[in-house]
């Protein structure tokens, strides 16, 4: 079995090891150590990286009782010397870190237990055990967080035997293992059993800053970040807040109000072209209607567009509709697709929903809608002006 080096010092960066195994598994070509400082996924927490012999280790993984180092190449040397990650590892030290702290803050003070942790690249996650969070209770637990990081308490490791070994600690949560039981401990606050690594102090947590909760079925998903990972947002969301100060020519403490005066401006503009949008339809009934075809005792529209949006053509042809003897046959062309719209007159006995359900096969196409009026699309796989061909034929073979 390896020895886990990062159990004996969470803060060494560098080892050297004799290599055990390699082989190759479906996830790629690794190699096993006799001890390695690397640490494998587990418990929420992502593995680290580094190089050994110079050679990327890409992820690293506990498979089979075995800690497998998942190698960029093959490594041809019965030694190797290893080199951490540092800022990966100690990132994940303040997050995982960090998680405890936050943990402990929610339960102790609001009853609200964590069933899971995540953390990622970015972001770390929590999901509570409720099924709302409101901002007051979001700031007391941040606050109580924020607190015990700064008082700088210890963060101890203890190794426990058995179960039965635990009588004296208040545990957080149910453990995954019987025997050789690690706990991580910040004295009078947190007891936990925990395989992952931590800090030798919640000060070099050094901060931590709830981003978000949301609402799931039924429990609340909370967003944080600690350490390094908060000046990082804060520097994003302030190149965020620099540019909208320059783009809507307000300071930061009026950018809601912009925001809301845009957004209203907006909507009265949307309002307007939808107005405009509207009368140019009106009119272009009219001139539709001006040059329909006389076909078979029908007035007969059939057109081909380009680019033109199927809401559009739709409100088009149940304005056309509202006059008697009317049938309409639209086709838009966009880029490799083709759209399709057929309706006729309340007066008129034809089925319009069958005659597209006959053509759209032809364009490996879907669409539906009742006998007065259907729609469908499909792809480019014949010219649109032989696609409306074949719509013709198929009304007239059901007309006549």
């Amino acid at each position: 079995m390896t020895k886990k080096l990062y159990y004996d010092d969470v803060y060494q960066t560098e080892f050297s090891s004799k290599v055990i195994k390699s082989n190759h598994d479906e996830s790629g070509y690794f190699v096993v150590l006799q001890e390695t400082a690397f640490y494998p996924t587990g418990g929420g927490q992502p593995f680290d990286k580094g190089t050994l012999h110079d050679i990327n280790v890409l992820r690293v993984e506990e498979v089979d009782g075995e800690i497998r180092h998942y190698m960029e190449t093959s490594i041809n040397v019965k030694e190797v010397n290893g080199v951490i990650d540092w800022d990966r590892r100690f990132d994940h030290m303040q997050q995982h870190a960090g998680q405890h702290i936050l943990t402990a803050a929610f339960e102790d003070n609001l009853g609200y237990k964590t069933l899971s942790f995540h953390l990622g690249e970015e972001i770390c996650a929590i999901d509570l055990d409720t099924s709302s969070l409101t901002d007051e209770e979001i700031h007391i637990a941040e606050t109580l967080a924020n607190k015990i990081i700064l008082e700088n308490r210890p963060i101890l490791t203890k190794w426990v035997d058995k179960k039965e070994e635990l009588s004296g600690f208040h545990l957080r949560k149910e453990l995954a293992v019987s025997e050789d039981i690690r706990l991580v401990i910040i004295p009078e606050y947190d007891y936990n059993g925990c395989g992952g690594t931590h800090p030798r102090s919640t000060g070099e947590v050094s901060l931590l800053k709830i981003l978000t909760s949301e609402k799931q079925k039924k429990y609340t998903r909370v967003q944080f970040v600690c350490g390094g990972r908060v000046t990082r947002q804060l520097h994003q969301k302030n190149e965020v807040i620099q540019t909208l100060t320059t783009q809507l020519s307000a300071r930061q403490e009026m950018i809601p109000n912009a925001v809301l005066r845009l957004l209203h401006n907006t909507k009265e503009l949307e309002e307007q072209v939808k107005d405009l949008s509207n009368k140019l339809i009106r009119y272009e009934v009219k001139e539709r209607l001006d040059n329909a075809v006389k076909w078979n005792g029908f007035f007969l529209i059939s057109t081909i567009f380009q680019d033109r949006t199927l809401s559009e053509l739709q409100t088009l042809a149940r304005d056309l509709i509202t006059y008697p003897d009317v049938i309409v046959m639209f086709i838009t062309e966009h880029q490799e697709k083709l759209q399709l719209v057929c309706a006729r007159s309340e007066n008129t006995n034809i089925n319009v929903n069958s005659v597209l359900k006959e053509v759209l096969p032809l364009i490996n196409g879907k669409g539906g809608g009742k006998p007065f009026f259907v729609q469908g699309g499909g792809d480019r796989m014949l010219p649109p002006d032989q696609v409306m061909e074949e719509l013709m034929r198929v009304l007239t073979h059901q007309v006549l």
